[in-house]
């Protein structure tokens, strides 16, 4: 037999927020740098666009991410200014004088 999911419940965001003693935005833009094999996922509902949650697991690896961005600040505001450089429209250059 392959591989069986273990995973039998999940936290939201918030709840895992509250259970941390964290901001729930800041905490968001941590958690965006994590991916569903990190314990990470959406859990979506009827006319929603979803809720980030987390497995145990993922609420472990969510802790080592924190203790990453307390030691370095400044993580996330240069994602920031990435996403900002490559959001923003190129300007076109005349080549007349």
């Amino acid at each position: 037999m392959g591989h069986v999911n273990k995973v039998s419940h999940v936290f939201t965001l918030g709840h895992v927020a509250e259970m941390l003693g964290e901001d729930e935005e800041w905490l968001f833009e941590v958690a965006e740098e994590m991916d569903p094999e990190d314990g990470q996922l959406w859990v979506v509902g009827v006319g929603e666009d979803g809720v980030m949650a987390f497995t145990d697991d993922g609420i472990e690896n969510l802790k080592d991410l924190i203790a990453i961005h307390k030691d370095t600040p400044s993580i996330i505001e240069k994602r920031r200014q990435a996403l900002a450089a490559m959001m923003k429209p190129k300007t076109e250059e005349s080549d007349e004088i």
